[in-house]
């Protein structure tokens, strides 16, 4: 008897017509004086428990904060390409002096072999 259930229901509608329901429902609500409203303090409390559930997850926290050190090192990248670009090729430029400087320095000496640049992190 599943057959004539599927054109009934909340469920079946389309989204715009249950955001209509909704919508009715919720002003209802709040004309009646029934409606619940948060609290500063149950918001705070409401977002403390979601962020102690969601940081809970070790795997999950790794992914997202492997995706904004992407994000953010993307955009140092892209701010300083413009940079790098003005300098030009004249001896003193800011490009030949980070490049003298770094494979000078004792950081700089490891740099582009691939092992971690002598960090120990």
């Amino acid at each position: 008897m599943q057959s004539g259930t599927r054109n009934r229901g909340f469920a079946s509608m389309d989204r715009e017509k249950q955001r209509q329901i909704a919508r009715k429902g919720g002003k209802a609500a709040h004309e009646k004086g029934t409606a619940h409203e948060f609290t500063a303090d149950e918001a705070r409390a409401a977002g403390r428990k979601g962020g102690e559930r969601v940081s809970s997850d070790r795997a999950h926290m790794s992914r997202i904060g492997r995706l904004g050190g992407k994000s953010s090192a993307g955009r140092r990248a892209s701010k300083s390409s413009p940079e790098e670009g003005t300098g030009g090729s004249a001896p003193g430029a800011r490009g030949d002096q980070t490049s003298e400087t770094s494979a000078n320095s004792p950081e700089g000496s490891a740099g582009g072999t691939g092992d971690g640049g002598g960090r120990n992190e």
